[in-house]
């Protein structure tokens, strides 16, 4: 086993000293060398320059990982000694060697007990991460007569020694923190990557120890390839006995986070080549729009609007560090039937990255992140938003949703952060994510005479949130009913789509994975068009109601940098600024227009003023204040009433009492004494 381990260490230092790179350079002395100058403790080996050295060291480092990297660790310390000999003997005890890039990855689902004390690489997502701790590595112990026994730390529990080195005392043998050597750790779980998950299954998960300069190199929601060596923990005591169970967790060697970069879907060369083929054709962007979610009939411009929402618009950041979001957030409000959760279903699937998340078993910190305390530590878990950093996240049944949970989004809609401040932790999490959600109206079936926040339950400052907000009715016509009758029918019997997408899924997955990468600028020409239109919708804006907001033309902004984005252009055209403003307009005309004016463009909508209700509490406090008189005198509730309905404003009783209702919960008026109410004077 001594001449094993002599050859070991020979043929590591051996690699070190002579592999050279493509271009001839000595590759790792040069890297050894700059640890002194970055004052770093590891310097990273690529597993494919080991194998390619000698097979069966690399073979080695997988199958005896302790003894290898022990050996690999004294082969760095010799060559660094050569380079940098005084920055060698001060990181003597403390040098690492990290691997990287080992190919064969091994699934998390699949790792067991046949990779017990074995090095792999495995891929997934952090979920949870600790705070910062410092472990124990050389235990300085000291004795009642104050001679020092230092011990090297390995496992759980701390190792101390049976004696004193000088005394051989056996007792009173304490640990002197202060002469004792700790390095930072910390504790990540690794779970499954969402799209990798079997359906119906829970997804696997493993705890992670790092080390060193590693701690902190992933935060909850970053996708990481990880290596490391798996060990067997144990993790239950039967009364005085231990037990037999053991849990497994990984030591791990390197981190690599990947997942900054959009599009993280493999292509290769022939694919882009047929992506730039699709983008060249006439009609590419009717053929997208074709090949969503195809075994839903119709709905072409919900569907347009969620393959701009899956290739989004580029994130811009401004000198000060401001973040202008890029990110398109929708809302679909609809009957029951009409395909809104099979929508959402398809966006998640077919983006680059997607999380489906239904409303009704979704909470505020399984949307956003939370803190929780674990083993005496607390550690940051990440909900939904932050899992699918830079991809989207669709939230079914939205309404069913309490709304201190729901409010949870506001931040994250705008911000596109998740700020945590609990139990004296303060931390804020990347959330740049694509909120797609679908609700239903209160009553179940959409009432048209009745304005958006009078349908649903939502609050206000969430709704302004929604870049499009889409109505989805199910209005009974023959001609219609039976082409989708028919249509479901076909999917039914044969088993498939009745017309195959221009594109189909895998490639259209791959052609928003690429379009990703592009990052398009305004046009003169673009810019004048949405200019014009947003002046425009300002300009109509009659008495009584709320124009657009500087919030619209953001929209409009990124609608049209979103479909310049699946054209593969680099800059935003003319024809995408009419193509957002295609789509704002079809916002215009289902969402804000007021049902009892009919005036089309009000903006009041969204925020439970439209120009009719507005009207109406401008006649009550008329109405009210001449009532009062000069003098201010209470008003009775029982003419007030009478007054109300003699102005011809209300259609009936009950529209008075939400009126009155309205006046009294807004705190406007207030009941003086029994039937009389009076007016809270400004």
């Amino acid at each position: 086993m001594a001449i094993i381990t002599r050859k070991l260490s020979e043929l590591f230092e051996e690699f070190l000293r002579t592999y050279q790179d493509k271009s001839g350079e000595y590759k790792y002395p040069e890297r050894l060398a700059q640890l002194a100058a970055t004052g770093s403790k590891s310097v990273i080996v690529d597993y494919e320059d080991i194998i390619q050295f000698n097979t069966d060291l690399g073979e080695s480092l997988l199958s005896r990982p302790d003894d290898s990297m022990k050996e690999f660790r004294t082969a760095a310390f010799e060559v660094l000694s050569t380079e940098a000999a005084s920055y060698a003997g001060q990181i003597r005890n403390s040098l690492n060697v990290r691997l990287r890039g080992i190919t064969d990855l091994i699934p998390l689902r699949s790792v067991d007990t046949s990779h017990l004390d074995k090095m792999i690489a495995v891929a997934g997502m952090i979920v949870r991460s600790s705070e910062l701790r410092p472990l124990l590595m050389d235990g300085a112990f000291v004795c009642s007569n104050g001679h020092l026994t230092r011990v090297m730390q390995d496992g759980v529990a701390i190792r101390r020694p049976l004696k004193c080195e000088s005394c051989e005392e056996t007792r009173n043998l304490e640990l002197d923190e202060k002469r004792s050597v700790f390095i930072d750790s910390q504790v990540l779980r690794m779970q499954e990557l969402p799209e990798e998950l079997p359906p119906g299954q829970l997804p696997r998960f493993f705890d992670v120890d790092a080390t060193g300069d590693i701690v902190n190199a992933a935060r909850p929601g970053d996708r990481v390839v990880l290596s490391g060596v798996v060990r067997a923990e144990q993790d239950l005591t039967i009364g005085q006995a231990r037990s037999r169970v053991f849990r497994s967790k990984i030591d791990s060697n390197y981190i690599q986070v990947s997942g900054k970069e959009p599009g993280q879907i493999p292509i290769t060369k022939e694919e882009e080549n047929l992506i730039k083929n699709i983008a060249k054709h006439q009609d590419a962007f009717k053929r997208l729009v074709k090949s969503m979610a195809p075994a839903i009939l119709g709905l072409e411009s919900v569907k347009e609007a969620i393959l701009l929402l899956l290739a989004g618009g580029p994130q811009t950041v401004l000198p000060d560090g401001t973040r202008l979001r890029g990110d398109i957030n929708i809302f679909l409000v609809g009957d029951p039937g009409v395909a809104k959760s099979e929508m959402l279903k398809f966006a998640s699937q077919v983006a680059p990255r997607g999380m489906f998340a239904s409303g009704k078993g979704s909470t505020a910190a399984g949307l956003s992140a939370a803190v929780i305390r674990e083993k005496n530590t607390f550690m940051l878990e990440a909900g939904v938003v932050v899992l699918a950093d830079q991809g989207v996240a669709c939230i079914d049944e939205f309404d069913k949703m309490k709304d201190e949970d729901r409010s949870a989004l506001h931040e994250q809609m705008e911000q596109q952060t998740v700020t945590i401040a609990k139990g004296g932790i303060y931390a804020t999490l990347n959330a740049r994510t694509a909120i797609l959600a679908a609700a239903n109206p209160i009553l179940g079936k959409y009432d048209p005479y009745k304005n958006l926040t009078e349908n649903i339950t939502l609050p206000i400052p969430l709704l302004t949130r929604f870049d499009l907000i889409f109505i989805i009715r199910d209005t009974p016509t023959a001609a219609q009913d039976d082409r989708l009758a028919t249509h479901i029918l076909d999917v039914h019997r044969k088993k498939g789509y009745t017309d195959l997408p221009p594109v189909q899924f895998d490639l259209l997955k791959k052609y928003l994975a690429y379009s990703k990468k592009i990052s398009p600028v305004l046009t003169m020409e673009a810019q004048t068009r949405l200019k014009e239109y947003y002046l425009d919708l300002r300009k109509s804006v009659k008495e009584g109601q709320i124009g657009a907001t500087p919030r619209t033309l953001e929209s409009l902004i990124r609608l049209a940098s979103a479909r310049a984005r699946l054209m593969l252009r680099d800059q935003v055209t003319e024809e995408d600024a009419l193509g957002a403003i295609s789509l704002m307009n079809k916002m215009v005309e289902d969402v804000l227009t007021d049902t009892e004016t009919k005036t089309k463009g009000d903006f009041g909508v969204l925020l439970g003023q439209p120009a009719g209700e507005r009207g109406k509490l401008s006649t009550s406090m008329e109405i009210f204040r001449t009532l009062e008189g000069a003098e201010k005198k209470p008003v009775e509730m029982k003419i007030f009433k009478e007054e109300l309905n003699k102005s011809g404003r209300f259609k009936n009783d009950d529209e008075i009492d939400k009126m009155i209702q309205k006046l009294i919960k807004e705190g406007i008026i207030w009941e003086n004494r029994p039937g009389f109410y009076r007016r809270v004077q400004a």
